[in-house]
């Protein structure tokens, strides 16, 4: 089986977003560059942050995410960001009404069902959980072996905390760094 990595953009004093769920510049670090990231033109970033994230991106086969990320996000409209193949929801409601059930979505209640449902269908590639509530879940139960952040240079103060509810200690190891144009890519594995 693949990795279980949970990932996302961060801000320094560790918020995912604002307290109206907006990332406000979190993502500005994908659009600031003069290297493509793909294929649509819009993500460009530095030739550092190219060649961590497109080398990352490239590994994943599912992301997990909650029912609320994928309630803001609509459903991606149906197709699974960045190329990735499925999206495993963790959910006690079923798929909205009128969803198409040939999408490569699936409706899990529960995270450890989640992440087992999302190894499975990934196989030996990168099984990806969004940070936040679902996250800090998945690595309170010891079912998260890296940590992934891209630190971006902004305070928030207050909204969405990168690792959720979590409040007991987690150990991670030494991290991998690498330093893009205004964002700060980490990769902490979790210590067993």
């Amino acid at each position: 089986m693949g990795k279980v990595v949970m990932y996302s953009s961060v801000s320094a004093d560790g918020f995912i977003a604002d307290e109206n769920d907006q990332p406000g510049p979190l993502f500005d670090w994908l659009t600031s560059g003069d290297v493509p990231l793909d294929e649509s033109g819009v993500l460009k970033v530095s030739q550092a942050s190219y060649d961590y994230t497109r080398a990352y991106w490239d590994q994943i086969g599912v992301t997990v995410a909650g029912r609320h990320v994928f309630d803001l996000t609509d459903g991606w409209d149906g197709k699974p960001p960045s190329g990735i193949d499925h999206v495993v929801v963790v959910t006690h409601r079923p798929a909205p009404e009128g969803w198409d059930p040939t999408a490569p979505f699936r409706f899990v209640d529960g995270v450890k069902a989640a992440v087992a449902k999302a190894q499975e269908l990934a196989g030996d590639r990168i099984v990806e959980i969004a940070a936040g509530d679902v996250g800090g879940q998945a690595l309170a139960a010891g079912l998260v072996d890296e940590v992934r952040m891209d630190v971006v240079p902004v305070v928030f103060g207050s909204g969405k905390r990168y690792f959720g509810s979590v409040n007991a200690q987690h150990l991670l190891e030494n991290p991998e760094v690498v330093q893009g144009d205004r964002v700060l890519h980490l990769r902490y594995p979790v210590r067993r």
